[in-house]
């Protein structure tokens, strides 16, 4: 199992900033891939960033050149900066954490997420 703890989120008007952060605890040492998802309401899931173990980044080509994801594999921590927010920003937050295990013949994902926090960017 594995659990993860977010914080940061809340409201800014556009053009403005926030960061979020995410903490996982439990058997972290599976964890190979973190990342941001989010939600808007009406909408599905859609991802925001990823960071793997070894430091590759991905993003949604929305968020491309104005969020940041970063990573410390020893803290089990991933952090998302977030720049130049737009009102389409607006959602709920959700940390990722995709493990792995087993065998080379029978390898496991699992995926946890976090409760997510709010975003909203508003005047």
């Amino acid at each position: 199992q594995v659990q993860l703890v977010e914080s940061g989120g809340g409201r800014v008007q556009p053009g403005g900033s926030l960061s979020l952060s995410c903490a996982a605890s439990g058997r972290t040492r599976s964890i190979i891939v973190m990342g941001w998802y989010r939600q808007a309401p009406g909408k599905e899931r859609e991802l925001v960033a990823t960071a793997t173990s070894g430091g590759s980044t991905n993003y949604a080509d929305s968020v491309r050149g104005r969020f940041t994801i970063s990573r410390d594999n020893s803290k089990n921590t991933v952090w998302l900066q977030m720049n130049n927010l737009k009102p389409e920003d607006t959602a709920v937050y959700h940390c990722n954490a995709t493990t792995e295990w087993g065998p080379v013949e029978k390898v496991y994902r699992m995926d946890y997420w976090g409760e997510g926090t709010q975003v909203t960017v508003s005047l």
